[in-house]
């Protein structure tokens, strides 16, 4: 069977306009010389996925302007350095074809490329040259046979997404806490034991993917993520053994005072105490415990539960009681990130979930 000309009768598919789509077309070569100049110029998105292409054609350095280009599903083992040509592609997606780390030129790493997906190749190790791409933004390398993470890593400053799950991996680097605007790590299915207490550092992360991993405990410093809002845990030895209790500080001499003047509205004015004092007072916290009425300062009791609701697991990763007989918390709060079992409707903020099932 002759190979589908780029620009013949059949033809791309109906995008907008800059789109160009080529997929599902079988192709094995891409022609684009008979679109025009204007065309090509205008041609800022291209997508090539699920055709028959062994190799990057070469009639795609055509299109100068080009800032996405999709390859996916083709049978792709090498890219030849002409890609480095494409000063303004912004997204490159090549899933699903047999790349590994010798596949990539060596100037690879001086693109300006934003988003970057090899899942489904064959690499073993991720390539040195994705890790100098400064600009890079999301990087997607699930469901290829890494058995490490590179220290080097940490050069992706620029990282927001890291998509590393269905590998062999078996450790987290401690560098990988260096990443100042990650928001989502997908680590799941992979065979990691353990996670470093480093990662407390990635004080922009909402997103932690670890189900199906090897994880017989998480670091207490984990609850200092204070922007989580999901932690996949499901599918790992720790999932019933969390952390349920955490170490309780007994209160200072100022802190029971303090407690006793608040519960027992013990009235008070600005003639009686010095300005620190009354600076204390209006830091208390009411102990969100519905059957209790305390209060709490600095000292308090942090505490985890794990919440069944609707086929999920929810968890306010923390919430703060007044001792360790208060044990059951409640949303009504606003200075808690505790949740009441009763209470579906739960501000997206205040609330981390765990998915276990």
């Amino acid at each position: 069977m002759e190979p589908l000309d780029a620009a013949g009768p059949e033809g791309p598919a109906g995008h907008g306009p800059g789109v160009l789509d080529y997929s599902r077309l079988q192709l094995s070569t891409l022609s684009a010389e008979s679109l025009g100049e204007e065309r090509r110029s205008d041609t800022v998105e291209l997508y090539l996925h699920h055709n028959r292409l062994a190799s990057l054609p070469l009639s795609v350095l055509l299109f100068s302007n080009l800032q996405l280009l999709d390859i996916s599903n083709n049978g792709l083992s090498v890219l030849s350095e002409d890609i480095t040509r494409l000063t303004k592609l912004k997204t490159f997606i090549a899933k699903n074809n047999r790349l590994d780390e010798a596949s990539l030129p060596k100037e690879f790493g001086s693109m300006q490329l934003e988003t970057l997906n090899f899942s489904g190749n064959r690499f073993e190790e991720i390539p040195l040259q994705c890790t100098k791409l400064r600009r890079l933004q999301s990087l997607s390398m699930g469901g290829n046979r890494l058995r490490s993470i590179p220290a080097e890593i940490e050069d992706l400053t620029s990282l927001e997404l890291l998509y590393l799950g269905g590998n062999f991996i078996t450790s987290i680097p401690a560098e990988l806490a260096n990443l100042p605007y990650l928001s989502y790590l997908g680590l799941c299915d992979n065979r990691i034991q353990g996670v470093p207490p480093q990662l407390t550092r990635l004080h922009s992360l909402r997103s932690l993917s670890l189900h199906n991993n090897l994880l017989t405990y998480l670091p207490r410093e984990i609850l200092s993520l204070v922007r989580l809002q999901e932690l996949s845990l499901r599918g790992n030895p720790l999932v019933v053994r969390f952390v349920k209790e955490m170490t309780y500080d007994p209160p200072s001499l100022l802190e029971l005072a303090g407690r006793t003047v608040k519960s027992r509205n013990v009235p008070y004015s600005r003639c009686d105490l010095p300005a620190n004092l009354l600076h204390y007072l209006d830091l208390a916290s009411k102990c969100p415990n519905p059957k209790c009425a305390g209060v709490y300062f600095d000292s308090c009791v942090r505490h985890i539960k794990f919440v069944d609701f609707c086929g999920k697991y929810r968890l306010p990763l923390m919430h703060y009681l007044c001792s360790p007989e208060c044990t059951s918390p409640c949303s009504s709060n606003p200075q808690s990130d505790a949740e009441s079992e009763d209470e579906i409707s739960v501000p997206a903020d205040r609330l981390q979930r765990v998915l276990l099932g």
